[in-house]
């Protein structure tokens, strides 16, 4: 049976739902029973909750995601974006990376955009921040850092090296004061290397419009994890939003300045606007709108979870508390999934669907080498952690999450071999522009060429 007589299953998006969705689809279908075609900008699904730690050296950035061909061997894997979707033809229109944009037909759809960084019109953001939402960005800023300290040490000017080595980081969710830590680990390790450099000669800013840092693992570890940053010697700025930051000179609501090549955002996320397109029902905030199937209000083909999803938390509202949703994290992105595939497979056959049903198991984060908190819930009981045993749990549970067996492996050499190694602190910011250096050699013996050439016409016409 060829594949365009089989009905299709479009997942569109790459992440966490669209690569666990399709994963339990393609093994609950019977063969041929429909083909299932993932559409991704990108070929690979990367495990966010280890970008911090990529970005400070702990985990090798290949080993943070995990190929989409690979994972699904059997199903068909699209290079491009889903510009739009035409709900009454049942046709979704890909743009792929290079070529003309097509139609294809669906049959049933699956919405995994994800999220994308939330920003406000702040002069000079755009120009200066960098975000943490994929390898690119993590790989990009290990390598930044490290050449603004090597910066620092090849001047004498003051006022170049304070603002090399200013670091500022808005946000203090589990991003921000993840990745603030592991920096602030790096940056301190490298100064060992470097004559001119020590760690009072840095300045670490964190800034977030809340009165806390990391709501996620409760007030008793958020206020420990605030007290261990300061102790560490990291500028907090809670209350406070960022008013400007052109040319990196980055000005606070609060009064405080602080001139910076080095502006992390972290403060959240937002649906992807590209839903908007897609001709399905949206919540207040952009969200698809979903009810406890993880089913599309208003049709019986189409399903949503994940970060672009609206999903009603029933374990928390059978508890009495109204209007209550389950938050954008990894934990119940990669549970939703599961249950949204089999829900699929429900829908196809014409069976009842299940609905999601997840209560928290509580939350974990790193702070740095040997640092971390974790909050485990058991139960009506919460058992809580810090400091290296918060770090052991941080790892253990996100080691173990990570898909595959074969990046979980890659993860834990990458770990153990830090045990017995020291950290790698090299820049290799020349790979943003790996042609620069062959370019301005080739490009003399061009320009004498060319020059030659131009020559010869006159040369005949004497």
């Amino acid at each position: 049976m060829s594949t365009t007589e089989r009905p299709r299953i479009l997942v569109v998006g790459g992440g966490y739902v669209g690569l666990y969705a399709a994963r339990r689809i393609l093994k609950k279908m019977r063969y041929g029973e429909a083909t299932v075609t993932v559409v991704d900008p990108r070929s690979y699904m990367t495990y966010q909750p280890f970008l911090p730690e990529a970005a400070a050296g702990s985990i090798s950035p290949r080993h943070v995601v995990v190929p989409l061909r690979r994972v699904l061997p059997k199903a068909e894997v699209l290079t491009g974006r889903v510009t739009s979707i035409d709900q009454d033809r049942k046709v979704a229109s890909v743009a792929p990376i290079v070529g003309t944009p097509y139609e294809l037909p669906f049959d049933y759809l699956v919405v995994a955009l994800g999220a994308v960084s939330r920003t406000f019109p702040i002069p000079g953001l755009a120009e200066q921040g960098i975000g943490m939402k994929g390898v690119e960005e993590a790989i990009g800023l290990r390598n930044h850092v490290l050449e603004q300290l090597d910066k620092a040490d090849s001047t004498t000017d003051e006022e170049v090296r304070r603002k090399a080595l200013t670091f500022v980081f808005v946000g203090g969710g589990f991003a921000g004061a993840e990745t603030i830590g592991e920096v602030e680990d790096m940056a301190r390790d490298a100064t060992k290397y470097y004559a001119s450099i020590k760690r009072e000669d840095m300045r670490f800013v964190l800034v977030d419009v809340a009165d806390k840092i990391l709501p996620e693992v409760g007030p008793k570890l958020g206020e420990w994890g605030l007290e261990h940053l300061k102790k560490r010697g990291v500028e907090v700025h809670l209350k406070t939003s960022v008013n400007s930051c052109v040319d990196g000179h980055v000005e606070l609501s609060n009064g405080v300045v602080a001139d910076s090549n080095t502006i992390v955002w972290t403060a959240g996320v937002k649906p992807n606007p590209a839903l908007a397109r897609y001709g399905i029902a949206l919540g207040p905030r952009g969200h698809v709108d979903v009810d406890g199937t993880l089913q599309v209000r208003g049709t019986d083909y189409v399903w949503a979870a994940g970060d672009n999803a609206q999903v009603p938390d029933l374990v928390l509202r059978a508890q009495g508390v109204e209007n209550a949703w389950c938050p954008p994290n990894a934990q119940h992105a990669l549970r939703q999934a599961k249950v949204l595939g089999d829900n699929v497979i429900s829908g196809m056959r014409g069976f009842p669907q299940g609905e999601y049903k997840h209560a928290s198991k509580g939350a974990v984060a790193g702070l740095g080498l040997h640092k971390g908190v974790a909050a485990l819930k058991f139960g009506k009981f919460t058992l809580r952690f810090k400091g290296r045993i918060g770090w052991y749990l941080h790892r253990g549970y996100h080691g173990m999450a990570v898909p595959t067996w074969n990046r979980k492996i890659r993860v834990f050499a990458d770990w153990t071999l830090g045990m017995f190694l020291k950290r790698e602190v090299v820049s290799l910011g020349a790979v943003e522009n790996p042609r620069e250096e062959f370019y301005e050699a080739a490009a003399p013996v061009t320009a004498a060429a060319e020059a030659k050439k131009a020559e010869k016409p006159k040369a005949t016409a004497s």
